[in-house]
């Protein structure tokens, strides 16, 4: 019973979170959604903050399967296979419950450049760059760092605008750009 209330303040508050902000999602307000008490919800989570950090280390587990996941069930080949990555957001920009991604969320909500749930989005968004520098290697591209930063912009400016203007098409023009980086960086032109 205990872990199943753990996990249901914990799902409540990432809904919270995602849905209306962290600054704006008061305790009260989570206590009240997960149907316990304070008593509760501090017993697991000793201050919002570790709450946060909870949230935002479940999503990424959530996001890493999604996208590993997302693009070997599309493509085989390297260079397939980092157009994939664009085609697995593509899905996620598309869901109805869209508001944006939760670590640039969490990141622009942050006062502090040392704030802990800042700190997780940089973390996430690092991880997912070495992802796409692996994918880089594997397809040969001449600077795979490089490539891998370029793709990671370009993901994360489609993010933003598609949170800003709703089927916007951000996502398949940010493909279509990384198409020709992809192309450039492979045929060392």
């Amino acid at each position: 019973m205990s872990s199943n209330l753990k996990e249901r303040i914990l799902q409540t508050a990432s809904e919270l979170f995602y849905r209306q902000g962290i600054r704006a999602t008061g305790v009260d307000a989570i206590v009240k959604a997960a149907g316990t008490t304070k008593m509760s919800l501090y017993h697991y989570f000793p201050s919002k903050n570790d709450l946060v950090l909870a949230h935002l280390q479940k999503t990424a587990e959530i996001m890493r399967e999604k996208i590993v996941d997302g693009i070997a069930a599309r493509a085989s080949e390297p260079k397939a296979r980092l157009l994939a990555v664009f085609d697995v957001f593509g899905e996620l920009l598309a869901s109805d419950g869209f508001r944006g991604c939760p670590f640039i969320n969490a990141a622009t909500e942050s006062a502090a450049e040392d704030e802990p749930f800042r700190l997780a989005s940089v973390d996430f968004y690092l991880q997912f760059r070495r992802r796409l520098t692996d994918l880089a290697e594997e397809a040969e591209a001449r600077q795979p760092e490089l490539l891998a930063r370029q793709l990671s912009l370009l993901i994360s400016g489609a993010i933003v605008a598609e949170q800003m203007q709703r089927n916007s098409g951000a996502m398949r023009a940010a493909r279509d750009a990384a198409e020709i980086l992809i192309n450039r960086s492979l045929d060392g032109v």
